[in-house]
């Protein structure tokens, strides 16, 4: 998934379309689902950047999503923003003792969802435009355009969203397995020694720009993007 994925779990259509309309007009791709049980299983694939939850959902409701998402590793970063009809300050307290980050109240502005989302974005480190910079390197990840220089260099998808990844966690060390529950996602099965053939990969079409040194070994951990 693109920066610009959204994960909305809604189990009002109205709502949904409302917001699935709102947020792919304004440029994001949206993933909507109705269930707790049915995020999950979406979040087992490549990540989105952010959720949209809303409190009353059939099954799991959306308090207890949060505190799911925040104990596990894999998600526990992932910007949330609670959407419910229950405006009580108890029922905000509990929301954000659950891990969310904001927290608005049925009926809401589209507009302001909108500029919350973008805040939440920001502060993740997810810019607006989509355009990951580093070192003169410009990785647009929704053009899926790497720029070196003013040069297009080109990458492989899975190379692209390695680099990504990498890039929009600077200086922080992955191991193999926790790059492959974040690139490839959990549904996918393959070796952890496959993450050393696609870094042999990116380092290779960096290389003649003089940026492979930025994709750096950590001995017995696995790898970081460092930059200059």
């Amino acid at each position: 998934m693109p920066a610009s994925t959204i994960l909305i779990i809604e189990d009002e259509p109205e709502i949904l379309e409302l917001m699935t309309f709102t947020l792919e007009r304004a440029g994001y791709q949206i993933v909507p689902v109705t269930s707790a049980e049915e995020a999950l299983n979406k979040l087992n694939g490549p990540l989105p950047s952010l959720a949209i939850i809303d409190w009353m959902l059939p099954g799991m409701s959306g308090v207890d999503l949060a505190r799911k998402l925040r104990q596990d590793e894999l998600t526990a970063d992932m910007p949330l923003i609670m959407l419910t009809a229950r405006g009580e300050e108890s029922d905000k307290l509990r929301s954000f003792d659950s891990g969310i980050d904001d927290y608005m109240t049925k009926p809401f502005s589209p507009r302001e969802l909108l500029a919350r989302i973008k805040a939440l974005l920001r502060r993740a480190g997810t810019p607006e435009d989509g355009v990951l910079a580093a070192d003169s390197m410009a990785l647009d990840t929704q053009s899926h355009r790497l720029m070196i220089d003013g040069q297009e260099v080109h990458l492989g998808p899975t190379e692209f969203r390695l680099l990504a990844f990498l890039m929009r966690h600077p200086n922080r060390a992955f191991d193999r397995s926790q790059l492959l529950d974040r690139v490839w996602g959990r549904s996918v099965y393959v070796e952890d020694r496959t993450i050393d053939v696609h870094v042999l990969r990116l380092r290779k079409a960096l290389k003649p720009h003089n940026r492979d040194g930025l994709i750096q070994t950590v001995r017995g951990v696995g790898y970081r993007f460092t930059p200059a």
